[in-house]
Formats: C-alpha cells, sequence, structure tokens
C-alpha cells in the first residue's frame, strides 16, 4: 500500500484518488515532492548526520536542519552523537544504531515538510526508549497533513483519527481506538493480548488489585 501510494509500483485495476485526482495523471517528481516517507529500514547516504537530513530539501541552510532536528524528542538524541549533526553516519548508516537511523530519517522528513507522511513499519526495529522519541516526533510531523502509519505495534496507531484493520488483503474493520475496542473483533483481540498490559490504565488498575490484596498494601 505505501508503495502503490509513493508510486513505486503500478497498480492494474482501479484508482488511486489523491484530493479527487488520480495519481497517474499528477507529474511523478511534482507529486513525490509532497510525499515523505519512512520505512522500516530508512537508507542513509555515506557522509554526515546534518547531509542525511539536508537530502529531503538540499536547499535548506545550517539553521533550518538543525530547528528540523530539535523537533524529534527536543534533540535531545543529538547528544548521543559522537559530533552531533557533524557526525558521520558511515556507508548506508552502519556508524550509527537502528533507532538513530530512524530518528534522522524522521527529522529528513520534518525539513521536507510534505503533504502526505508515510511511516512503513518505523518503530519495529527499536528499543522502547527511541520508540518515545519517535512518538513524539510523530507528534510534529502528523500535525496539519495526511498522514498513513502502518504497525503491529498498536501504540502507533492508537491516536489515529481512523484505523483500518487488514487481514489477507482485506479490510475486516476501522473505526477509531475506542470504537474498534468496543467492537470487540480482531483489533480488541490484538490489544488486549499484546499491549493492554503496557498502557497506563492497566498498570494503574494492576496497583489497585495489589493494594487490597492482605499484606501487599507495604510491598506497594
Amino acid at each position: 500500500m505505501a508503495k502503490l501510494v509513493s508510486r513505486f509500483y503500478e497498480f492494474q485495476g482501479g484508482q488511486l484518488l489523491v484530493d479527487g485526482r488520480n495519481i497517474r495523471h499528477l507529474d511523478l517528481g511534482q507529486y513525490r515532492r509532497h510525499i515523505g516517507l519512512v520505512p522500516q529500514e530508512p537508507f542513509l547516504f555515506t557522509g554526515t548526520v546534518r547531509d542525511n537530513i539536508r537530502y529531503g530539501r538540499p536547499e535548506a541552510s545550517d539553521k533550518e536542519v538543525l530547528n528540523a532536528a530539535m523537533q524529534i524528542g527536543r534533540g535531545d538524541w543529538l547528544e548521543w552523537l559522537p559530533k552531533g549533526l557533524d557526525t558521520d553516519v558511515g556507508e548506508r548508516g552502519a556508524n550509527i544504531s537502528m533507532g538513530e537511523r530512524q530518528l534522522v530519517a524522521l527529522a529528513r522528513v520534518v525539513l521536507k515538510d510534505p503533504a502526505i507522511f508515510i511511516l512503513d513499519e518505523a518503530t519495529a526495529s527499536v528499543d522502547p526508549f527511541t520508540e518515545t522519541l519517535i512518538q513524539e516526533g510523530l507528534d510534529t510531523i502528523m500535525s496539519q497533513r495526511t498522514a498513513i502509519v502502518i504497525a503491529h505495534r498498536l501504540s502507533t496507531v492508537k491516536h489515529a483519527d481512523r484505523i483500518i484493520v487488514m487481514e489477507q488483503g482485506q479490510i475486516i474493520e476501522e473505526g477509531t481506538h475506542q470504537e474498534l475496542m468496543a467492537y470487540s473483533g480482531h483489533y480488541a483481540e490484538l490489544y488486549n493480548t499484546y499491549f493492554r498490559h503496557q498502557s497506563l490504565e492497566y498498570i494503574n488498575e494492576a496497583k489497585w488489585r495489589v493494594k487490597l490484596e492482605p499484606g501487599e498494601l507495604a510491598a506497594d
């Protein structure tokens, strides 16, 4: 789906419309300038972090590149890098971690300021702390634009305006997080099985249950 929207693949049937216009009728170069894509394994070029962020908009100034980087996790992630924005990422980003590569890719999209943002399983291979920074960056990126978020980690999609659950290429459920939980279908089953125990509500409920158990109040 992400590759179809980006026109990396051509579809054989049906239509794909953006603002009511078939994307096949749009100039490909112009169309892609309005798309920001962060895949599961982002591609970084040999050079510095600054160079890779600027790839999103080559004419951007150093100040604009820094501002874009600061919008991801308040820029704290730059302190992890030996030389900050001037850190050499190595070939295909080999000198930095997967999480840091994702943060660079997100800053690149912030700098590009696209109309359509596509996040394709970008949090699947990162640690929970980096995922939190990415989530904070998503709040910035998704504001005032169309965002298509593809994820198995429901924490990434929980706050979306519209969640579509797919199975075998077919839409089986659709709605907000609250609506899908109330429906008690496939989405609710996934959430309750894998993610409910991580939620703040569940943790608070667990603490309350512990307090009610005899002899456990002091331990809590």
